[in-house]
């Protein structure tokens, strides 16, 4: 659609036509339609890798309530992954979790003016999870060093864990079963062409759980819970390094 302008100086006038302005795109202004902001090409894959580890060791330790605590534990995680960039700035793959925890309390009392101590705890759990991710990356304007990514995972895992305690020892075996569909948002950093550290946290999503247990080889029962979570877990943060090839 055109429309007619007319401009006068003193005496003289001058005709025109002029086209109507087109809308403009608001992901043009934050230049998330430009194709200039290249940060991993269509066709290039990724492997990566993420790892952690912790261990505590308690001697005559005191918390809150509880007094004179003797334990010992270590938690370890590793999350391997693999992906193909079907696209610019945006890939799919999957990513593998396995974890293992274990925790032995000696002794503990909690001091509440009674006689209530823990003589021996012991637990130790495997995890293990399988996801499907979906990944867009955000570059930093034209940087190409350094860029937001947004992952989309849907995963389904399982696990297992013994529990013990008290003497003499009473013990549970436990089996489980979760789904989840989660959103991390993180950043990418390269640390040359093809070497990147990534650093990533749990923000929002939906899981259920669905646990069973066994007591003593006699008792049964099981317990199931779901949830959806809109808040940031900063117990979810994950660091790891990306191989992209």
């Amino acid at each position: 659609m055109r429309r007619w302008i007319v401009v006068c100086v003193g005496v003289l006038c001058l005709w025109g036509t002029a086209a109507q302005a087109q809308p403009v795109d608001p992901r043009s202004e934050r230049g998330l339609t430009n194709l200039g902001n290249l940060f991993v090409p269509k066709g290039q894959w990724i492997a990566g890798l993420g790892a952690s580890y912790s261990t505590h060791d308690n001697n005559a330790y005191s918390f809150l309530i509880i007094e004179g605590i003797n334990s010992e534990g270590y938690t370890v995680k590793v999350t391997p992954l693999v992906a193909y960039a079907l696209w610019d700035n945006m890939a799919i793959g999957a990513k593998f979790t396995y974890s293992r925890a274990m925790q032995r309390i000696r002794n503990a009392e909690i001091a509440l003016g009674g006689d209530l101590a823990l003589d021996y705890y012991y637990t130790v759990q495997h995890d293990y999870s399988m996801g499907v991710i979906w990944r867009q990356y955000i570059p930093l304007g034209h940087n190409k060093r350094f860029a937001l990514f947004n992952e989309v995972q849907l995963s389904f895992g399982g696990g297992e864990s013994q529990f013990a305690m008290d003497e003499p020892i009473h013990g549970t075996y436990q089996k489980q079963f979760s789904a989840a569909l989660g959103i991390s948002p993180g950043l990418v950093a390269f640390a040359t062409n093809n070497l990147a550290f990534e650093v990533n946290i749990g923000m929002m999503g939906i899981s259920y759980s669905q646990a069973k247990q066994v007591h003593n080889q006699v008792t049964s029962g099981k317990r199931s819970s779901s949830g959806m979570n809109f808040r940031i877990n900063p117990l979810a943060i994950g660091l790891g390094v990306s191989f992209y090839l």
